[in-house]
């Protein structure tokens, strides 16, 4: 969980920080109109990227949460299955002790 958040935090630093260097780069657009071009396209092609692998990143996480359900899922059906099989466990010892008992019981009303 913890690992989530940082990867979101940093994907929305990256996001900030992209907004940041495009007005950068406009403000030199705007200086050097022919000098900015190309970086622009840079710049584009990189945010391009860089939202491809945010999409990427988020598509894994929700893969991983889904994981984390089965995975929970399981866990708690395996715990309901061990807490029934400890219960017919305990009746099926009580059920026996009775059974040894009334066989002592019969043994003992025997003549010998």
């Amino acid at each position: 969980e913890l690992w989530m958040s940082l990867e979101e935090h940093q994907d929305a630093l990256e996001l900030i920080m992209s907004k940041y260097r495009k007005q950068m780069l406009q403000l030199l657009q705007g200086r050097k109109g022919e000098d900015a071009e190309p970086v622009l396209k840079v710049h584009q092609t990189n945010s391009l990227d860089i939202a491809s692998q945010i999409d990427r990143i988020c598509e894994m996480g929700e893969v991983m949460r889904k994981a984390i359900q089965v995975d929970d899922d399981h866990f708690f059906q395996v715990q309901e299955k061990l807490a029934q099989l400890e219960l017919e466990n305990k009746e099926l010892r009580e059920l026996l002790s009775i059974s040894k008992e009334s066989f002592e019981v019969g043994k003992e009303d025997l003549p010998d």
